[in-house]
């Protein structure tokens, strides 16, 4: 027996919140006193997937396929569902990100497993049976999911556990060759268009945002250059994204992307639940609004009542003095 872990490779490198999953599994396969295996689907650096191994796991199965690299839900499932048979997985762990979502949800009617989408905790066995936290009600509330297949799934919310990696560790790199035929590709990629010179937002660690209070998208130069001094992601309401002034891609809230960042500077969005959602499981949460009866206030573990048109240079000015000082 052992524990599965979906890890995704970008430009190189392994996913900040793939690392968080194989951590996840690790720990899980820990407590089961079994072995913690990866799956890496695509090319990629040997070198660079060992080292896996400084957050426990054992093996990495690895198909060095380029095929591969274009994520397919459906291929990649039917390949993930293939490693969990050769390393006799009976957990499989993945990151509750947009690939982790739609290859765990696949994996569970494929292998007829119990799956808890973005557990917030590790989980707590029972003989066969496992407990599993996740928040729910759009981050009101927590509940604890009993799952008893022989097969279970777990998606882990990014940014929920922060791995304790042990410095020089490796994992052994195996070659993984999947049964694949060509009808397995349905789908054909004609091109790629990546952003770049951006932290990815699933990614950052620190995140600039703003909302309707810019006034206008010709006034968002002082919170990309806020961002820029911090080492930080630039996001927006849905609000902004829909009349155009910051791309769709930067959109965060309840239909846009969730994230968890270690800290959300949110400047004049009032936070409205369908964006709390969104955000409300950022480590520290400061806001900034001219209104100090906006809802986000309620939620703020720092918050600043002032004009942004004031605050934000005295920030960017104040976090250049200390950048200076450091």
């Amino acid at each position: 027996m052992a524990v599965l872990s979906f890890v995704e490779i970008a430009d190189g490198k392994i996913k900040k919140a793939s690392v968080e999953a194989a951590y996840y599994g690790s720990k899980v396969a820990e407590s089961l006193g079994t072995e913690s295996v990866a799956v890496v689907l695509g090319t990629a650096d040997a070198a660079t997937l060992a080292t896996l191994g400084e957050v426990g796991v054992k093996k990495v199965l690895h198909a060095n396929d380029a095929r591969f690299n274009n994520f397919d839900s459906k291929l990649y499932t039917k390949l993930i569902a293939e490693a969990a048979t050769t390393a006799g997985a009976k957990v499989i762990v993945a990151s509750f990100n947009p690939n982790g979502k739609l290859v765990s949800s696949r994996l569970s009617v494929r292998l007829k497993a119990g799956y808890v989408p973005g557990a917030v905790e590790l989980p707590v066995f029972t003989g066969n049976e496992l407990v599993v936290k996740k928040n729910v009600y759009s981050g009101k509330a927590a509940a604890h999911y009993k799952v008893a297949t022989d097969v279970k799934i777990i998606s882990v919310n990014p940014n929920s556990l922060s791995p304790v990696r042990t410095a020089g560790a490796t994992a052994a790199v195996e070659a993984f060759a999947p049964s694949v035929a060509d009808s397995d590709f349905t789908i054909v990629v004609k091109s790629v268009d990546k952003i770049t010179g951006t932290i990815p937002l699933t990614e950052a660690e620190l995140v600039v945002s703003a909302g309707r209070g810019l006034k206008g998208p010709e006034n968002w130069g002082m919170i990309e250059e806020l961002a820029k001094e911090m080492g930080a992601a630039t996001a927006c309401s849905r609000p902004v994204s829909d009349v155009d002034w910051r791309p769709h891609h930067e959109h965060v809230g309840q239909t846009g992307l969730t994230i968890r960042p270690n800290l959300y500077i949110a400047i004049g969005i009032s936070g409205a639940i369908q964006h709390l959602a969104g955000v409300n499981g950022s480590k520290v949460i400061v806001v900034i609004n001219t209104d100090s009866e906006a809802p986000f206030f309620k939620a703020a573990d720092y918050g600043i009542v002032g004009d942004a048109f004031q605050v934000v240079p005295k920030l960017i000015e104040e976090y250049k003095k200390f950048k200076a000082a450091h």
